[in-house]
């Protein structure tokens, strides 16, 4: 019985907080990875260049940090449109769902995690996005209509107590 209350609980506690499997990175790991696209700067091939700016987009849109996220979202913005490549027009539309999830604009997050499942339909990474950002679509408007009913029910209650005071 416990074990089912525990279950119960975590469930609930984890549908409150929003809990999602999709990584966070901290400060270090984008201070590392700019360090990084500086030193490819410095001679390298392209290809790499090109590299470290994706492993520096991921650890932007990964991060806790808004404007960390914002950035990295302008960064895949502004190389999607040179992107021949299927595989990595995938990645940088993930990434970049990504960053829409984690600034809260849901549809645009869902509507380019779409784009990458026409790409590479059983990509489990995709698909698991997906789901996180059709529960915080759901979760978002269970809160919705619970606050909508507070509402509701705090105006008639404040007239039934006005209409009670007048007779």
């Amino acid at each position: 019985m416990e074990a089912k209350l525990g279950k119960f609980f975590e469930s609930v506690s984890t549908f409150f907080t929003g809990a999602d499997q999709i990584p966070w990175c901290d400060r270090d790991i984008v201070a590392g990875c700019e360090q990084e696209v500086i030193e490819a700067h410095k001679g390298s091939s392209d290809e790499f260049k090109n590299e470290c700016i994706m492993r520096l987009s991921w650890a932007l849109v990964h991060s806790r940090q808004p404007e960390d996220v914002h950035r990295g979202m302008a960064m895949l913005e502004s190389s999607i449109g040179g992107t021949t490549s299927p595989e990595k027009l995938r990645e940088k539309l993930y990434l970049l769902a990504v960053g829409y999830y984690r600034s809260g604009d849901y549809s645009k997050s869902r509507e380019l995690v779409e784009e990458c499942l026409k790409i590479e339909p059983d990509w489990r990474q995709a698909q698991s996005l997906k789901k996180a950002i059709e529960d915080q679509i759901k979760k978002d408007g269970i809160i919705g209509i619970g606050i909508a009913a507070t509402a509701v029910g705090l105006l008639a209650g404040g007239l039934a107590a006005a209409f009670a005071r007048r007779n």
